[in-house]
């Protein structure tokens, strides 16, 4: 115990000299990793059979009632968040691409035998490819575009989402050349986060890794085939071509994913604490691209026969843990009421005077590392449970909208760079700290420029604020700084459902305008 508290303490020490570069000069540090399973879930309710217990409603319901009804212009949020992934685009950029201040970068990305690696999107603010969350963030996406594409559709934002998306499912396509190799990650972290500079003049190596026949990545490889089946359903009228050849490797990689059975490699940045959620979830997309039941009924097996991993109270849905997906998807599939049952426990637990704590102006706190990613990224699941028709009182889609417009400028300022009031002006982001590509980029002139970054980084959310909703906009805190493109995954989806803004009345279900 004693050790444990020491441990803590020092890793906390190092989180609180963030504002220097430290780590032998890395930029940033990586995450604490999160548990699989609430901590607070004790398992005690596995056995109770009511389907329709909630907790107390009269204390958050007042809360709730005292969210203010703010305006924003969804669509224009919507297009920016668009925006910022075009930021992060590697390789060789696309003629559509908008971002005046990036150029070609990382054109020498290969794997062990030459394949070409090049594209995708880099992580956060640095310039690592992480196929683990950037998977999650495709399908997510693709997710949100799947139910909601009414609201892109009115934004004009449809056909700029679909060429994002074709950027990253042509990249996570490349990475799967062979029915069993699937390379997971191109960058070293050490060299990546020691450099502060452009991704366009980045010169150190950047090694490729993968796993095979002997080197097994159930997580990694199950996340990539859920990607690409949002792709296939996606691209299936358009193009049935493209569609089909999604499909194929997602199916190899769904089959990949278990007849070599284990972890990925990564134990530091984006480690992965269940596999078992990611092959499920894998199974459940298939089954929605193709309508094939052994999809399902072996996510049913997988559910039933891993029933206290799957079933108990996840942390949180994000990157590593896709429980919370798996239950909503698999209810929606089958009508299996204990199921839902455990959804419902799960968002419950999220609202006020429940599990969480929520900081004085009303940001549920996961974690003080990436708050506004947190409570994004469960709004959308709450907008989508909506969606589904398991929110009769709109509770979560209240509770949805006031996290969002939090985000938004609910809290007296924006946390999306580019977007109302006072905005971020530092985010932790490499490239946009930079001046334009015909000027050097310096130490001087970016990471220590006390004013605002060179560059407008559109649409990103930065992590947010602590428990007392205090923040500082400062690059050099990457815990309140950085972004990321898991960040803006859960967050984009959770405003084209907001866009839409469904309502249930006693005879319809009627839509507003984004720009209500």
């Amino acid at each position: 115990m004693k050790l444990g508290c020491i441990l803590a303490i020092v890793f906390l020490t190092i989180i609180t000299v963030s504002r220097c570069q430290v780590f032998e000069g890395y930029y940033e540090l990586p995450p604490p990793p999160n548990p699989a399973t609430d901590p607070t879930d004790d398992g005690s309710e596995d056995d109770d059979d009511d389907v329709d217990e909630f907790s107390p409603k009269e204390v958050r319901s007042v809360t709730l009632q005292r969210l203010r009804r703010s305006v924003y212009n969804y669509g224009e949020v919507l297009a920016s968040s668009i925006l910022f992934y075009e930021a992060q685009q590697s390789g060789k950029l696309p003629e559509w691409n908008r971002i005046a201040w990036r150029g070609d970068s990382a054109l020498n990305d290969k794997g062990d035998d030459g394949e070409d690696l090049t594209g995708g999107w880099y992580d956060a603010g640095d310039h690592m490819k992480f196929n683990f969350p950037m998977a999650y963030s495709a399908t997510v996406l693709g997710w949100g575009y799947i139910e909601f594409q009414d609201a892109y559709d009115i934004s004009n934002q449809s056909e700029t989402l679909k060429l994002n998306l074709k950027w990253i499912y042509d990249y996570l396509m490349k990475c799967h050349p062979q029915p069993n190799v699937y390379y997971y990650q191109v960058g070293h972290p050490g060299k990546d986060h020691s450099y502060w500079g452009r991704p366009e003049d980045m010169t150190m190596d950047r090694p490729s890794y993968k796993c095979n026949d002997t080197i097994p990545c159930s997580d990694a490889a199950a996340e990539a085939s859920a990607a690409l089946s949002t792709c296939a359903i996606i691209f299936k009228d358009s193009d049935p071509d493209y569609s089909a050849e999604c499909l194929r490797h997602a199916e190899e990689l769904r089959e990949f994913s278990t007849g070599v059975r284990g972890f990925y490699p990564d134990k530091v940045y984006y480690p992965s604490s269940l596999y078992w959620d990611e092959i499920c979830w894998a199974d459940l997309w298939l089954y929605q691209a193709t309508g094939t039941t052994s999809y399902l009924t072996d996510c049913q097996s997988i559910y039933n026969d891993k029933n206290k991993q799957l079933i108990s109270r996840a942390y949180a849905f994000d990157w590593d843990n896709k429980k919370t997906g798996v239950k909503l998807l698999l209810h929606k599939f089958t009508g299996n009421q204990k199921v839902l049952k455990k959804f419902n426990k799960y968002l419950s637990g999220w609202l006020p005077g429940e599990k969480l704590p929520y900081t004085p102006k009303g940001l549920v706190m996961r974690s003080v590392w990436g708050s506004n990613r947190y409570a994004a990224t469960t709004a959308a699941i709450a907008i989508l449970a909506n969606h589904y028709g398991l929110d009769p009182d709109l509770e979560y889609f209240t509770w949805a909208k006031g996290q969002i417009d939090y985000i938004l400028g609910d809290s007296g300022r924006s946390f999306v760079v580019g977007f109302g009031n006072n905005s971020p002006q530092q985010p932790h982001h490499r490239s946009s700290s930079c001046p334009n590509l015909e000027e050097k980029c310096t130490p001087s002139n970016s990471w220590k420029n006390t004013g605002p970054n060179h560059q407008v980084l559109t649409g990103a959310i930065v992590g947010g604020v602590d428990q007392n909703d205090y923040w500082l906009d400062d690059r050099q805190d990457y815990v309140k700084n950085e972004v990321a493109c898991d960040y803006n995954a859960g967050f984009q989806t959770a405003i084209a459902g907001r866009s839409e803004e469904r309502r249930v009345g006693k005879e319809c279900r009627s839509r507003w305008s984004p720009y209500h």
